[in-house]
């Protein structure tokens, strides 16, 4: 099973070649096999991309500058998967196929839809729909789509169906499958292996991290914050969510911790969810 550190968590830390390559050496140490990236941060992004990132608490950072494959090659880390938005993939297909392709990987994954209705019911299926189309293009070309959820799929369309229960059932498991992202749903309230068991075989990554309140001084209130925290050090019941995505057959599995990192320090973050990774997939 391989592991990885989804690019996002990298964004203050790779201000230029030396830097980025130190952090990922040290990622490589760490254990970690592969990294997810972003075209939104290997590519100069634009403005409004980069104050929403800032503003979500994920800078994109200086990564747009450099030489990402260089980048990989020198560190020996692998590409997991290459994220995108469904319009980027739609105006720019050969484009997103090329630069898969030069990265030697297999999944392209759609993470969310910004300034999108998840409460209508014909937007949702209109969105499966045009999943369906790009995930047939990419398979054409040696490629498969995953879409990526965060807590908006959630939402109900009707009294009966939520917006996730609708991309399951009406995307094509040939063209389309699915990136689980088992803490954004926790944090949202729901049973995540509920929901990792309803996308059953068609969960192809995972994406993990822990949830819970760090606690550093005397307990004024007592209502915490929940954020996300590293791997074993929180709440969520991950041995069972990795019996689930076992299962089903994951080909990966990666960290994507967003804040609240010990120390404020991402890579010491990592370090120590490493620990729970490496007891759990060796």
């Amino acid at each position: 099973m391989k592991t990885g550190i989804q690019q996002i968590m990298l964004g203050t830390l790779c201000k230029d070649e030396t830097s980025a390559l130190n952090t990922l050496n040290r990622i490589r140490n760490a254990g970690y096999e592969g990294i997810e990236l972003n075209r939104f941060m290997i590519h100069p992004s634009s403005l409004p991309v980069r104050l929403l990132t800032r503003a979500a608490g994920m800078p994109t950072g200086n990564g747009g500058k450099l030489d990402w494959h260089k980048l990989i090659e020198t560190s020996g880390l692998e590409v997991i998967s290459l994220h995108t938005d469904l319009g980027s993939l739609q105006n720019n297909t050969e484009e997103v196929i090329v630069e898969a392709k030069s990265f030697h990987i297999a999944y392209v994954v759609i993470t969310g839809m910004y300034r999108f209705d998840y409460t209508s019911e014909a937007e949702v299926r209109r969105l499966a729909k045009q999943l369906n189309t790009q995930g047939k293009i990419l398979k054409e070309n040696g490629l498969s789509l995953l879409y990526h959820n965060h807590n908006a799929e959630l939402v109900h369309v009707n009294q009966e169906k939520r917006a996730y229960d609708i991309l399951i059932e009406e995307t094509d498991e040939e063209y389309v499958n699915f990136e689980f992202d088992s803490f954004w749903f926790a944090q949202s309230g729901a049973d995540p292996a509920y929901w990792m068991k309803k996308t059953g075989r068609r969960l192809k990554l995972w994406h993990i991290n822990d949830c819970g309140s760090r606690v550093k001084k005397k307990i004024i209130t007592p209502i915490l914050r929940c954020d996300s925290m590293e791997l074993g050090t929180g709440n969520m019941n991950l041995s069972m969510l990795k019996e689930i995505a076992d299962e089903a057959g994951i080909d990966a599995v990666v960290l994507e911790s967003h804040r609240n990192w010990i120390d404020n320090d991402p890579l010491a973050s990592m370090e120590l969810s490493a620990l729970w990774l490496k007891e759990n997939y060796g």
